[in-house]
């Protein structure tokens, strides 16, 4: 089974986080399963004294100054701002990890997250339809999107970003781009946008509901409770939907259009003719037998790609042009088919239903959740039933093995399934 290459920064999803810099305008990578870049609390970025940054932010302060930034907006900025050492340290250790299509998407589409998306289109229904009619990008997208990036504003993050922005542009290692953020940052506060205190998010810059990057904030976020303020970060998240809607109208967002829909391959299909590289009309794909779920031909949305992001044997899509506009927002194949179907689920769509297969332990994701089941039941805390295996289940599944005299090794398999009384393909 394929698997995609995902960042800790990312699966901006209340635990997804999916990117390298989870947010638009920031480096390619995340929903993972692992912890969301915007969740991050500010307990855990305790400032530190140190006094080669307290020297480089004199420094940055003089230079800001010397740009043309009023004093009284540069000495407020940093009133209270402080070395990080956290933020260091969670920028060192962005190891890279792997993650299945299949477990993304469970945790990316999972029933909470589409339940709570339901529930907030209901209650934002006319903020979003309005949002829609002006940038003309549909309102489930933009839904889903916030729920990717903040779990509907539930994780915003917490992080002083103008801390943050300093200290990872004084440790040097992408300094140029953090300068950059942290040049934009001034600018928002100088415009009145928000306050310094207010200006909270992720240890890496993202901010908001949508969890925009400074600069992109800049280009693209708007005021469209029309109060004079372009404010992301307040509970009503009405600007920060309408920036996401103007971010993907500005990449060319074509109104109407799906980002994809779940198609049949036929038998024998040639796979060497799927892929990104291979762009067709939807009718030349349908006279090479390519079919939507229920057998029907695909409607024409205007130039296609068929791809298997799971390999061969796992769910086809059919892309259009959207899907790429999605991945502006962050350049990740399974972010972007994570954010499509989380809007084909929250405006009442059912799941993905081609066959991802076992993994390679032999059990399918509804193995995984019966496990998950079972040990919760047990007293062994799994933190939920996804069927995704995270550091959470490894540890309940060691638990449970040591409680039973078995070998200690945090993997679900057969054989525990069995233990535990289930039946692996039942």
């Amino acid at each position: 089974m394929t698997i995609t290459k995902l960042s800790r920064r990312g699966f901006a999803l209340g635990g997804l986080a999916l990117t390298g810099l989870t947010a638009c305008g920031r480096a390619a990578g995340p929903i993972g399963g692992a912890s969301n870049v915007a969740s991050t609390s500010s307990s855990s970025f305790q400032t530190a004294s140190n006094a080669g940054y307290d020297s480089w932010v004199v420094s940055f302060k003089n230079r800001a100054v010397g740009s043309g930034y009023a004093q009284p907006v540069v000495d407020r900025a940093f009133r209270g701002a402080g070395y990080l050492p956290g933020v260091i340290e969670r920028d060192r250790k962005q190891t890279e990890f792997t993650r299945t299509l299949e477990d993304y998407l469970a945790i990316a589409a999972s029933d909470e997250r589409v339940r709570n998306g339901r529930a907030n289109f209901r209650a934002l229904s006319g903020k979003l339809s309005s949002i829609e009619s002006q940038y003309g990008v549909d309102a489930k997208v933009v839904a889903a999107i916030w729920g990717m990036e903040s779990s509907y504003g539930t994780r915003r993050g917490d992080v002083h970003i103008v801390s943050a922005m300093s200290t990872l542009a004084y440790d040097g290692r992408r300094k140029d781009f953090f300068e950059k953020q942290l040049f934009a940052v001034l600018k928002i506060l100088a415009a009145g946008d928000t306050t310094p205190e207010n200006m909270r998010g992720s240890w890496a810059g993202a901010m908001g509901h949508t969890q925009f990057m400074p600069t992109s904030y800049l280009a693209y976020a708007v005021d469209f409770t029309g109060d004079g303020r372009r404010d992301i970060w307040a509970d009503d998240p009405t600007d920060a939907l309408a920036s996401a809607a103007n971010y993907l109208r500005q990449f060319g967002w074509t109104k109407g259009q799906p980002w994809g829909v779940e198609v049949k391959l036929p038998e024998g299909f040639d796979r060497s003719q799927a892929g990104f590289s291979n762009s067709r009309s939807v009718s030349t794909w349908t006279s090479m037998g390519v079919r939507d779920m229920n057998g029907g031909t695909v409607p024409n949305h205007g130039a296609a790609r068929v791809i298997e992001p799971a390999g061969g044997g796992g769910p086809a899509f059919m892309v259009f042009k959207n899907f790429d506009v999605i991945k502006r927002y962050n350049n990740a194949t399974s972010y972007a088919i994570g954010v499509g179907h989380l809007g084909d689920r929250i405006a009442g769509g059912g799941p993905i239903r081609g066959n991802f297969g076992p993994d390679p332990q032999g059990l399918t994701l509804e193995d995984r959740k019966d496990i998950q089941r079972r040990l919760t039941s047990k007293g062994f805390d799994t933190d939920g039933t996804d069927g995704v295996i995270g550091a959470k289940s490894e540890a309940a599944i060691r638990a449970f093995e040591a409680a039973n005299g078995m070998p200690s090794s945090g993997l679900a398999t057969k054989a525990l399934l069995v233990k535990l009384g289930g039946r692996p393909g039942a």
